[in-house]
């Protein structure tokens, strides 16, 4: 799932000079791989007052959740191949180490792709103090099997550090002169008024997931032929799109070419923040949900103190309070909470939700293969079919 690629840069920006203090080397450094912007430098200066004594921070921040990814499975491939080194006869068998990161940052769509390759490996909930401070529904997904599907007696395997949502974003400007109502929920993306007029993300299971909630089932449905009507919402619902894409639907909307997006809020936010005639709203009947992770990489058994003493830090309540006040994300800790000190804005609203619209909305699960054909043979059909409806698409996302 290509989510959050709406920010500009590809660049590796290594920030470790900035945090290691005299003396480092003679310290434990934690070696920690993020996504670029996803952790406010307060928060990093707090953290590296507490560890000044005995450590140091190194940080490596990438900007897209893909590289994360890439990254792990390189240190996997590079692990192997010097195992492969190592069993020649010297000087063959000398192989220089890999450096590997203690935590890295990884997107939850690939949490089960991570664990079957045998990327990452388990938590141990026990050793990380404020583990019971995490929601429930954030607990129930990173527990999983060693094949990465669900399990409530799986292992842990992730700590959720900040989640976003799908959302509804607008032209508050259009619809204020048209006279329209401010939408609030899914379906208003069928009302005749926005025909040609939306931007959608390219995406089979957000846009096959918000259709299904519009019909009152789940965004993880794995029975698609049992839905009454569900293609031919898919197909009214085409007809009102004009682009497709999950890298550039916010630009037709900011430069008027459509009134209403469907999109990410970590996306969102910054838009919303920047234009004032753009507004959001969490849909009322639920949405899907995200969330970033800290994982540890398989073979990586060093600073195992100081990594859960990072993750124990970044679910302090006050810090979850920094995270959600200086990103456009919030930290699990204050899921659909609005703590005193945050004013009851647009920004918050969309950050935070309300308990009501969280319990309704779900996690994207694991689907079998056999069902993620199904998703995409619908895709393709909708997208693809005759009847007169050119594609929009932008380009793959």
């Amino acid at each position: 799932m290509k989510r959050r690629f709406f920010i500009v840069g590809s660049s590796t920006l290594a920030i470790s000079g900035l945090l290691s203090g005299c003396g480092s080397q003679q310290k434990a450094v934690l070696k920690v791989s993020l996504l670029k912007n996803s952790i406010p430098v307060q928060l990093l200066n707090e953290f590296r007052q507490e560890i000044q004594r005995s450590a140091s921070l190194d940080l490596v921040a990438e900007s897209q959740l893909q590289s994360l990814f890439t990254q792990l499975q390189n240190w996997q491939q590079k692990a192997e191949a010097s195992n492969w080194w190592s069993n020649l006869p010297l000087p063959f068998g000398k192989q220089k180490a890999t450096a590997v990161a203690d935590l890295v940052t990884l997107g939850d769509y690939w949490l089960e792709q991570a664990i079957a390759e045998k990327l990452i490996q388990p938590l141990d909930p026990k050793q990380l103090s404020q583990w019971q401070q995490v929601p429930q529904a954030w607990q129930e997904l990173v527990k999983r099997n060693d094949r990465g599907k669900p399990d409530p007696k799986g292992k842990i395997w992730g700590a959720p550090y900040r989640w976003g949502s799908t959302v509804i974003v607008y032209r508050r400007d259009k619809f204020a002169s048209k006279g329209w109502k401010a939408p609030t929920d899914w379906a208003d993306l069928w009302r005749n008024e926005l025909g040609d007029r939306i931007s959608l993300l390219d995406q089979p299971r957000e846009v096959i997931g918000l259709t299904l909630k519009k019909l009152g089932h789940s965004y993880n449905t794995e029975q698609l032929d049992k839905i009454p009507n569900l293609k031919q919402e898919l197909l009214t619902l085409h007809k009102q799109v004009k682009f497709y894409s999950s890298n550039a639907y916010l630009q037709p909307l900011i430069l008027g070419d459509t009134d209403l997006a469907v999109g990410w809020s970590s996306d969102v936010l910054p838009v919303i923040q920047r234009y004032r005639n753009i507004a959001a709203v969490v849909p009322q009947s639920g949405t899907a949900l995200w969330t970033d992770l800290w994982v540890r990489p398989l073979g990586n058994s060093s600073n195992l103190d100081l990594a859960q003493k990072w993750i124990d830090f970044c679910w302090q309540p006050e810090i979850a309070r920094l995270l959600s006040r200086f990103t456009p994300a919030a930290s699990p800790i204050l899921a659909g909470k609005n703590p005193p000190e945050f004013s009851n804005t647009d920004r918050n609203q969309l950050v935070l939700s309300t308990p009501e619209i969280i319990k309704k909305s779900e996690f994207l699960r694991p689907l079998s293969e056999k069902v993620r054909q199904e998703y995409q043979s619908l895709w393709t059909e909708v997208r693809f079919q005759g009847l007169g409806v050119r594609d929009k698409g932008l380009g793959a996302g």
